[in-house]
């Protein structure tokens, strides 16, 4: 067993509709049992859930009974935008926000009061002063968009300095990026905590388009493995569970400070990695 107690969270994102809704009903039932730090809830792409991420957080702060995280992006189109949706999340008595640059709003152009993760940081640390404790995105493997290593860890530190209070990475299959990742952060001042993205393997072509999105890297020996498969969803469930297993029990072993498994909606796969965890 390896560092039973290591804590761990999931990932959401909100339904758009009624069958979605009966997915994430069951999922986060399921979940909610294994005792998670949080559950937090994504925003979606250009800000166009504004809506759904609200009444998510809402849903699952009355009923699930563990703390609940929404995303908050660089979406807001003016400064009372976003104090006023803070203030309701703050009243529903959500504690942890998840901060990032995000998509600007859909059909929205021109930059808006915030450009940066950095600057949101900063907003929401000066108007609910201690309100909230904020994490931040990072990225072992860098972002698409970085121009170097070293941009990346300006950018990174910059979020930090503005009041981040942890981090949570991109997926990724490789921990020597991880580690090697850490010992950077280390090197530029960055000492808040870093927990490790984790995204199961259940369908190889859903998982190479998410990749090719964000920059994750699947390694070439595990997509030589992963496309021999070809539709044998049930060979590719199993190998990337036992991939995810092991990447998993290396990274607590190695003193990472916990696990945030990104769901998709879906509770078996992470189900079976933490039983597998578990020795259950």
């Amino acid at each position: 067993m390896v560092k039973a107690k290591a804590p761990i969270s999931f990932e959401f994102f909100p339904p758009r509709n009624n069958e979605q809704k009966a997915a994430l009903e069951t999922t986060w039932q399921r979940l909610s049992r294994l005792n998670p730090r949080y559950l937090s809830v994504t925003f979606g792409a250009g800000g166009s859930t504004l809506d759904a991420t609200l009444q998510t957080v809402t849903d699952l702060l009355e009923r699930s009974g563990v703390p609940v995280a929404p995303h908050i992006s660089c979406m807001a189109t003016d400064r009372e935008m976003l104090c006023n949706l803070l203030q309701s999340y703050l009243k529903a008595g959500v504690e942890r926000v998840v901060v990032l640059r995000g998509d600007r709003p859909e059909g929205v152009s021109g930059p808006g009061p915030f450009q940066y993760a950095s600057d949101l940081v900063r907003f929401v640390q000066e108007s609910f002063p201690n309100e909230f404790h904020i994490e931040v995105a990072c990225y072992p493997e860098f972002h698409p968009e970085s121009e170097s290593p070293e941009t990346e860890f300006k950018y990174f530190k910059e979020k930090v300095d503005a009041g981040a209070d942890g981090a949570t990475t991109q997926y990724f299959y490789n921990t020597d990026c991880y580690f090697q990742f850490l010992d950077d952060c280390e090197r530029h001042g960055i000492d808040i905590p870093i927990t490790p993205g984790i995204m199961p393997v259940t369908n190889y072509k859903s998982l190479e388009r998410f990749s090719a999105m964000c920059g994750a890297e699947i390694p070439r020996w595990m997509r030589k493995r992963l496309h021999s498969f070809g539709d044998d969803d049930g060979s590719i469930k199993e190998f990337g569970l036992e991939v995810v297993t092991k990447l998993c029990e290396r990274l607590l072993l190695g003193g990472a400070p916990g696990l945030h498994i990104y769901t998709l909606n879906r509770a078996n796969a992470t189900m079976r990695l933490w039983q597998r965890l578990h020795h259950l």
